[in-house]
């Protein structure tokens, strides 16, 4: 088992450009990491150098207290999975999974007992006769898993695995990695630009933008209290909602004034930060399903109403995304199924001012929370 970290971590490709800038974080051993973030913002990279594919140009890195800068791949005991499989074509499946251990010696009835168990465990012990170019892409996905596994390596590394599946067998297999997790009860490192994959798989979650690490913590903590805007609008879908408005202070407390309708802040939520705010602009969050328009609520919330246009309402069987104009700005929400909102409707709408969020619209730094 292994732990792994990550010390100034910096990789810069001829040219200065900086794919990875000053990456630390600590791994403990049989943690699910996730990096999460748009497509160029390194988190592949910071994959590859702790695989060994990528030479760090500075800082350290570390798996169970060794130093590993310059150890190569096949000495770290990691393992990595590819978006692409990268399986051998002319090799049948147990020829796939075999190879690693083949070339480290290893006595023919110990691989063949390996292969086998890993083939049980994923369910692919009827296709170890096939060669790749017979099965489906799941099937070949769990080849490469397999292949990795069989060599019982302390750190498991994943690279976009389920990209190339179509979204049921997405689905399936996100379920399929996080019990092959808790089974083999190694340290995981997985990379993905899909969020829905991040929040539902992962132990801890890195959100990176621009080669930076923005946040790290739990699924449950990045959504309920993102950092800044980026991470607000990266984590949840549909993303959060942004409007520009202004804070105000009344005897009361605080509001929160877009476009002329004022939304009164829960006194629970008031930090110290949001004295230097009174008067001055801010940028509001709030996420669709918090965007409510419900009788029982509007009836319930009343200083908390504002009236939008639907633009277009989207059936998405037991739910239904309203996508709104509010005086200019879009906004999602997500509501009953049952909702009478239509297309083309002037509706009232609650926002849940308990679950507002708020941020300098400047720093784009998170207010409150």
């Amino acid at each position: 088992m292994a732990s792994i970290s990550m010390r100034h971590i910096y990789k810069v490709y001829p040219g200065n450009v900086t794919a990875v800038r000053d990456f630390s974080m600590e791994i403990p051993d049989k943690e699910f990491v996730v990096l999460v973030g748009p497509s160029g913002c390194g988190k592949s990279t910071a994959l590859r150098m702790i695989a060994g594919l990528e030479e760090i140009t500075e800082g350290e890195l570390y798996i169970n207290d060794r130093l590993v800068n310059d150890v190569p791949p096949k000495d770290r005991d990691i393992a990595m999975v590819f978006q692409n499989y990268a399986l051998y074509p002319h090799m049948t499946v147990f020829k796939n999974m075999a190879f690693g251990l083949e070339l480290r010696k290893m006595p023919k009835d110990e691989i063949k007992q390996r292969v086998t168990e890993a083939a049980r465990a994923l369910d692919i012990e009827h296709l170890l006769d096939r060669k790749p170019k017979a099965l489906s892409g799941g099937q070949r996905q769990r080849v490469a898993l397999g292949r990795a596994m069989v060599r019982n390596p302390a750190v498991f590394l994943l690279d976009e695995p389920l990209s190339n599946l179509d979204a049921k067998l997405r689905a399936s297999m996100r379920t399929e990695l996080i019990k092959l997790h808790q089974r083999l009860g190694t340290t995981f490192v997985y990379v993905t630009h899909d969020q829905t994959e991040a929040m539902t798989m992962g132990d801890r979650i890195v959100v990176m933008k621009d080669g930076v690490i923005q946040q790290v913590d739990t699924p449950q903590n990045l959504y309920d209290s993102p950092c800044n805007v980026f991470v607000a609008g990266f984590i949840g879908s549909p993303q959060m909602n942004f409007i520009d408005g202004k804070l105000l202070k009344d005897d009361k407390g605080y509001l929160a004034d877009i476009g002329g309708e004022k939304l009164r802040i829960q006194p629970d939520k008031v930090n110290a930060e949001m004295a230097a705010y009174v008067d001055k602009p801010v940028r509001l969050g709030i996420r669709p399903e918090d965007i409510r328009d419900d009788e029982a609520f509007l009836a319930e919330h009343p200083e908390s109403i504002i009236s939008a246009v639907v633009e277009v309402s989207e059936l998405m069987g037991s739910e239904v995304y309203l996508y709104l104009d509010y005086k200019g700005t879009r906004m999602t929400a997500r509501v009953a199924a049952n909702t009478q909102s239509k297309t083309g409707n002037e509706v009232k709408v609650g926002v849940d001012t308990r679950k507002i969020h708020l941020f300098d619209p400047e720093t784009e730094a998170a207010i409150m929370n």
